[in-house]
């Protein structure tokens, strides 16, 4: 009787996202790929998925804008990888390719960094600092320890278990390896 339900999920409001980070998502494809059809592209697959996706969306997971480029991350990499296997297609359809710009990895790791943001503030403060601390500043598991107070095999512990718990945060934010 006293069972607590779901909140219901909103359905997703794909106009009111298009408008909101449509042109943004088109620049990061833009720069990524070099290519404007391929950009329109992958915003329109971009919002078709997470059209289809829109009950997977969680914002308490992430915001709406890093659940979108983390889809678009993973188009603009199917699209990279397409165009790999048949890169005649992309002559066919544009010309100035041959001029196009090289694939920013700045903007990827841009987009790379917000994801992982999100999905840090996923796992517990024990692990989110073990792991920042000695994966992400390198800092040595016996300084940070010593600063912590604890030891060095409960840092690894937590190291450990904080990777297992952010690779879950990520699967289920819908980012791919």
């Amino acid at each position: 009787m006293g069972r607590h339900r779901p909140a219901p999920v909103e359905p997703l409001d794909v106009q009111a996202a298009y408008a909101a980070h449509g042109a943004e998502l088109y620049r990061f494809a833009l720069r990524q790929l070099g290519d404007g059809g391929a950009a329109q592209d992958v915003v329109q697959e971009v919002f078709l998925r997470a059209w289809r996706a829109s009950g997977s969306f969680d914002p308490q997971l992430a915001s709406l804008r890093t659940w979108l480029f983390a889809i678009a991350r993973n188009v603009v990499v199917d699209e990279a990888r397409r165009f790999a296997v048949r890169p005649w297609q992309r002559q066919l359809t544009d010309d100035a390719t041959q001029d196009a710009p090289a694939v920013a990895p700045a903007d990827e790791h841009l987009v790379d960094v917000w994801v992982v943001e999100e999905a840090l503030r996923r796992v517990s403060e024990e692990h989110r600092t073990a792991i920042v601390q000695t994966h992400l500043r390198g800092r040595p598991y016996g300084e940070v320890a010593a600063e912590l107070g604890v030891p060095v095999g409960t840092v690894r512990s937590r190291v450990f278990y904080g990777l297992k718990a952010l690779r879950l945060a990520l699967d289920e934010m819908g980012v791919e390896p």
